[in-house]
């Protein structure tokens, strides 16, 4: 960033712009953290928290396969952009007259098939203190999951995904699913293996490819890409129990009962 010279950065710089801005780069401000002066010198300078990552992706996975209205990435917009950029004939829009039809893709379950899955979840029983009991935030009527929480995600990305579609999605589509699941899995072990490691440094950036050529291109956000980093971040920083969100969560959960306790106490006294 010595290039930069007396530039100042972020909104207090009104109009001044980096040289090159809109042509080789976007940035308009740098990190504080740039100032200090071991910054350069790290490995790291992030660190990308595996626990909204799950969660993301499953959120995106879900709602695409199960075709939820309002979140599935498989929308309107998304087949009209096919016909522009993809080779996907059979995705894109069938216009009669004033309407358009969207044929049904091939991730994509059926209506009764979709029962069948939120039956299931609807059913399930886990044990004590390993997920919460999720059959709660299944609406039948609606179709929908309502009040997930991260480690739910967590658990159902790293679980009950590959039970959840199983013999009902296509074979290809439904390994993808299994090797982003398995990945996320071994990612989050306790015990790592160097030699592993990059295996699975370079068996996710084919797990990613594959995805590429189920899913459409509204699928992928930032999001999807950030577990091609995952590898690497965890053979410098170690396991990722050390740096995910959850021990912070968990944080703000107590400090919230405790104030609620307090005012409990409060009212009645």
């Amino acid at each position: 960033m010595s290039e930069c010279g007396d530039i100042v950065f972020g909104l207090q710089s009104g109009k001044q712009k980096f040289p090159g801005f809109g042509l080789t780069h976007n940035w308009l401000k740098r990190n504080i953290f740039w100032e200090l002066p071991y910054w350069k010198t790290n490995l790291l300078r992030h660190n990308l928290d595996v626990m909204h990552i799950e969660k993301n992706m499953f959120e995106n996975i879900f709602n695409t396969v199960m075709d939820v209205k309002g979140k599935t990435k498989d929308n309107i917009k998304n087949r009209l952009d096919l016909a522009l950029f993809c080779i996907r004939k059979n995705m894109e829009l069938v216009c009669d007259g004033s309407q358009a039809a969207k044929p049904r893709a091939s991730f994509m379950l059926e209506k009764n098939t979709q029962l069948l899955v939120y039956k299931w979840l609807k059913s399930l029983h886990f044990p004590d203190g390993h997920a919460s009991n999720i059959s709660r935030l299944v609406n039948m009527e609606e179709c929908r999951l309502y009040g997930m929480k991260s480690h739910d995600c967590h658990v159902f990305m790293q679980t009950l995904i590959l039970l959840a579609f199983r013999d009902l999605l296509p074979k290809g589509i439904w390994d993808a699913l299994t090797e982003i699941s398995h990945f996320l899995r071994d990612i989050c072990s306790s015990k790592l293996n160097v030699d592993h490691i990059e295996r699975l440094e370079t068996n996710i950036i084919e797990t990613i490819c594959k995805l590429e050529m189920i899913f459409p291109p509204s699928f992928f956000d930032s999001m999807e890409h950030l577990p091609v980093h995952l590898p690497f971040e965890v053979k410098v920083e170690g396991p990722v129990q050390y740096r995910w969100m959850y021990p912070f969560e968990m944080l703000d959960i107590t400090v919230a009962m405790q104030f609620i306790i307090k005012c409990f106490f409060i009212f009645f006294n």
